[in-house]
């Protein structure tokens, strides 16, 4: 990790040559054109390493992605809005876009919107370079390497597409680089569906020429092909999901989402065009399992220590691609979510972590009690300095919807990064990778899109498995060898078609929480709204279950460390006497209750001014340097 991320900070200067003509001062400016960059193989590599450094910023894929713009959920929260319902002082930051309140004015809007188009041209650049190439032609010795350089540029600007059309909806399509005269540069917006055909179509062009992780010195921190099957099947099934449009296309065959906005319908493509999206995610993912590169991990809580432990698993490789993050540069994985840390400890330093994403109750009272993910993914306590200032393991008071995620964890990260944390006087770049997709997520599509087309039980096109052996592989994994045989019963259990389905929906929700998957499930399944809905019914109900108090020990090895094994969850136990308590979730009174009151403030702005609009505005700035090509819509200003 740490050497990518150099070879990214190192590559910043040299992919903008065609943009600035004193970037070395040993080297003629006049010497450095496109001919000269792009007719080197070294060259080409660093001014792709610019459009890979871009990932590696706040406002792309530090924070602003991966954790500001993919909440809320029925499951996942960013610190919401104060129980008066205005939202008016909360709107201009990311806990109202979180609350699908956005404010135009939020800077942020703007800046994620430029870095991503930078990334973009940045991209442009080197497919355009490389196809003018001269290294290109058939029999040259560097045909090869400039081909996979170019898969790579392509497979980045689809993910970053991607991500724009997932936030803000349709946007400008641009797939040239700038002109000298200025006549692409503002320019409208291009319906989703035309950017990811094309995005498709770039994808499929990129797969033959890109290397399995593994091969070609290549890791999964740079794109390989097994990321760019998986991305192309990730678009092409939200291509065939529903999302909210600027206008209606009924009169194009889309299907329109029950309890539509009038103005502003949330459609998805007919029949016949799902299934063909389905069919083409399905020969993707099918074609990532057939080749046996990627692997899960068999344990699930190993996975997340090698990825706080900022250390690429080169055995099963369940991690496909890693956007790259550098100690004490970049990367809020661990700060704006995980364990929170709260004031100076002796063994983490300054620590003092947000942890603004959270998790709720009702969403941990949904795993099976031996599902082993329930503690790896959420947190009901935080880390506060003792009499000493050691670590103390402090348990949450009645939080249901401040649960932390467990995931990102100061005690499983690295030696190098505690050194970092205690020399810190203020916030500093965690530098653990973002994972964009991995393994597990490969399965599940695979069980989703197969069953879709033909059932639970019909083994795939290569690969030999079925959709239930898909999921199977992933549960089973997050339980010990004492409960299989239940596992297993379960799975079976599930009839194929929607009740197949519904698990799914379920599972993808127990193995995916707090990595920016969530939301855009929902969305696309067009079950945003009724999931939200379904959540607060369910706390609802689980004040009238819950115990009063939530008794737990502390473990006899280390009196500042929460024994979890011995959390009382679901009952109070016989010999309260012997067991530490805080306040539990249960006997809230459901008339006037302080979280009952909290609850209809959760993603408040789903539906206040435009039914289901989960999309962001574009910003201000963004609007008014367009030169008028720009517009919001969805009832934002």
């Amino acid at each position: 990790m740490k050497n990518i991320f150099k070879l990214f900070i190192l590559g910043t200067g040299i992919a903008s040559l065609t943009a600035c003509s004193d970037f070395l001062d040993q080297t003629s400016p006049s010497e450095m054109t496109d001919e000269t960059v792009f007719n080197s193989a070294a060259y080409t590599e660093n001014a792709l390493n610019k459009v890979y450094a871009g990932l590696t910023l706040d406002h792309t894929y530090g924070a602003r992605i991966p954790l500001n713009f993919s909440t809320n959920s029925d499951i996942e929260l960013v610190d919401g809005l104060d129980n008066t319902g205005s939202g008016n002082s909360v709107a201009v930051n990311e806990r109202g876009a979180g609350n699908f309140n956005p404010s135009s004015s939020w800077t942020k809007l703007d800046d994620n919107w430029s870095e991503c188009y930078e990334i973009i041209e940045n991209a442009n650049i080197v497919v355009e370079g490389i196809e003018n190439s001269s290294l290109i032609a058939e029999g040259n010795s560097s045909r090869a390497k400039m081909l996979r350089y170019k898969g790579e540029a392509l497979a980045l600007r689809a993910m970053i597409y991607f991500d724009l059309i997932r936030n803000y909806g349709d946007v400008p399509m641009k797939f040239e680089t700038t002109k000298s005269d200025g006549s692409n540069i503002y320019l409208p917006k291009t319906d989703r569906d035309a950017i990811m055909e094309h995005l498709i179509t770039d994808l499929e062009e990129a797969i033959d020429y890109l290397p399995w992780a593994g091969e070609s010195s290549y890791t999964t921190e740079r794109i390989t092909k097994g990321f760019a099957h998986g991305l192309l099947a990730r678009i092409a099934m939200s291509y065939a999901g529903y999302s909210i449009r600027e206008s209606s296309k009924a009169g194009e065959g889309y299907e329109t989402l029950a309890n539509s906005d009038a103005t502003y319908p949330t459609q998805r493509p007919g029949a016949a065009k799902r299934t063909e999206l389905y069919t083409k995610a399905l020969t993707h993912l099918d074609a990532i399992i057939a080749s046996g590169t990627h692997q899960l991990n068999p344990s699930i809580e190993n996975e997340w220590y090698l990825i706080n432990q900022q250390s690429l698993d080169q055995t099963y490789r369940e991690n496909i691609f890693e956007v790259a993050h550098g100690l004490n540069y970049s990367g809020e994985m661990g700060y704006t979510v995980g364990v929170r840390l709260t004031g100076v400890t002796t063994t983490y330093g300054y620590g003092n972590s947000s942890g603004k994403v959270k998790l709720t109750a009702p969403f941990l009272w949904s795993f099976d009690k031996d599902d082993l993910r329930r503690d790896l993914t959420c947190a009901t306590y935080e880390i506060k300095p003792g009499s000493s200032n050691e670590p103390v393991e402090t348990m949450q008071s009645n939080s249901p919807f401040a649960i932390y995620v467990a995931k990102w964890d100061p005690r499983k990260m690295s030696d190098s990064w505690r050194t970092a944390s205690k020399a810190a006087t203020t916030k500093f770049g965690y530098g653990i990778n973002w994972i964009v997709l991995r393994y597990a997520d490969v399965l599940l599509m695979y069980a989703e899109a197969l069953n879709e087309l033909q059932g639970a039980d019909v083994v795939g096109p290569t690969c030999g498995l079925t959709a239930r052996e898909a999921l199977l592989k992933v549960r089973s994994r997050s339980f010990d060898s004492s409960n299989q045989a239940a596992v297993t019963a379960y799975v079976n259990a599930i009839s194929s078609g929607s009740d197949f389905f519904n698990a799914l929906v379920d599972e993808r929700a127990w193995e995916l929480a707090g990595e920016a998957v969530r939301k855009y499930d929902l969305i696309r399944w067009g079950l945003l709204d009724s999931k939200i809905t379904e959540s607060k019914e369910q706390y609802m109900e689980l004040i009238t279950k819950a115990p009063a108090s939530l008794y737990y020990k502390m473990k006899s090895s280390d009196a500042n460390a929460i024994d979890m094994s011995s959390i009382c969850w679901y009952e109070a136990p016989a010999n309260v006497a012997d067991y530490k308590s805080v306040t539990g979730w249960g006997g809230e009174d459901p008339t006037n209750g302080k979280n009952v009151a909290y609850l209809p403030y959760i993603s408040w702005g789903l539906n206040r001014v435009v039914k289901n609009r989960h999309l962001l505005p574009l910003g201000a700035t963004t609007i008014s340097d367009s030169k008028g090509s720009l517009k919001n819509s969805y009832g934002f200003e």
